[in-house]
């Protein structure tokens, strides 16, 4: 069901999405400072690219906290939204529902993204 849904994923727009971040990732790789956002905007790429079968765990010290509430302020907010919005709209249909689920998964991931880390699901 997993391979099913990336697969379905992927053509419905998750491989652009992918794209999309990894090109981010990469601008912002330009400069030093740009570099701990670009990480994140890769780690973004690859949940994005196959999010069915996978799961984030939370976590980090204080250095995570201040980065994570800096981004928040600064893009966070706003990738998150766009998330719940699709999630949202996903949910419309049951089909949806399982796309849905991972939007609202990668909407959290967006708002808080500094000391996380994915893994794939047992």
């Amino acid at each position: 069901m997993r391979l099913l849904g990336n697969i379905l994923w992927l053509i419905l727009g998750g491989l652009m999405l992918a794209i999309g971040w990894a090109v981010i990732g990469l601008v912002l790789c330009v400069t030093v400072i740009g570099i701990p956002l670009g990480i994140q905007a890769f780690k973004m790429a690859g949940l994005t690219l196959t999010p069915f079968g996978k799961t984030v765990v939370y976590g980090g010290g204080v250095g995570s906290v201040l980065a994570n509430i800096v981004w928040f302020a600064l893009a966070g907010v706003w990738m998150a939204l766009g998330y719940v919005v699709a999630g949202l709209l996903n949910c419309v249909t049951i089909v949806g529902i399982p796309f849905g689920i991972q939007s609202f998964k990668m909407a959290k991931l967006a708002l808080w993204p500094f000391g996380s880390q994915i893994y794939a699901a047992n």
